[in-house]
């Protein structure tokens, strides 16, 4: 490949969002105000929280997972309804995925959004310009850094980061999705290979801290597996 997809100017953020009902109010709206934004898009996946319904009072377009299916599959959801929404209005909305926990800064996620636009780049990688002290050891960050790095000689000083611009036809070539939270380290790894340009832009954005109890444990514990096995079916090993 040696250009981008046409991309004509309107954005749809994607949010994949998980018993996030204290924090997704504010990054909807937060999202909402970016510019070229014409579209947010809020994936409940499977939430018990009432997640989906304070989304759409927010503003959010809500669609919603019966049961918790992960990460990836959220992100294809929401993926296929902005493209069904573009078949139908003719437009070529890049795809910009936010994670649901960012609050009020989502607002400053506009600097993925310019390279993609400009052509500039493929994708786009967030890298916090404030790092947030995480619970654990970083094993899962430097499994998949130094998985990435194997893989295509590279890797993004955030390689876990879900914060991420896309062109169409980006995603397409990426598709079908690893599952679960291996997503972030297979996109890069497959459209790197494929010949798509990626690029780390660094951002004013921040999360919520992954803790040291039990059920943070049990998540990072999944983090690993699922990047695991995308590394293996990419034939990436030690």
């Amino acid at each position: 490949m040696t250009q981008p997809d046409a991309v004509q100017g309107a954005v749809a953020v994607v949010i994949p969002a998980y018993n996030e009902a204290d924090r997704i109010a504010d990054t909807v709206a937060a999202a909402r105000t970016l510019p070229l934004v014409d579209l947010v898009v809020v994936v409940d996946d499977g939430s018990r929280d009432g997640t989906g319904g304070v989304a759409g009072t927010a503003g959010a377009a809500v669609l919603r997972h019966a049961r918790n299916r992960g990460k990836a599959a959220a992100m294809e959801t929401g993926a296929q309804a902005v493209r069904l929404l573009d078949q139908r209005d003719g437009s070529g909305r890049a795809l910009l995925f936010l994670d649901a926990d960012l609050g009020a800064t989502a607002a400053g996620a506009a600097p993925l959004v310019t390279p993609v636009l400009a052509g500039e780049a493929d994708m786009t990688i967030a890298a916090f310009s404030t790092r947030v002290k995480l619970g654990g050891h970083g094993l899962v960050v430097r499994l998949s850094s130094a998985g990435i790095r194997r893989a295509v000689g590279w890797s993004p000083a955030q390689p876990l980061n879900g914060q991420r611009c896309l062109t169409r036809a980006a995603f397409e070539a990426a598709r079908p999705l690893a599952r679960g939270f291996g997503v972030e380290t297979a996109l890069t790894i497959d459209l790197t290979r494929k010949g798509y340009r990626v690029r780390e832009v660094e951002v004013d954005l921040a999360h919520r801290a992954t803790g040291t109890d039990a059920r943070a444990q049990l998540h990072r514990a999944r983090q690993l597996a699922d990047v695991a096995l995308a590394l293996a079916t990419r034939a990436v090993t030690g």
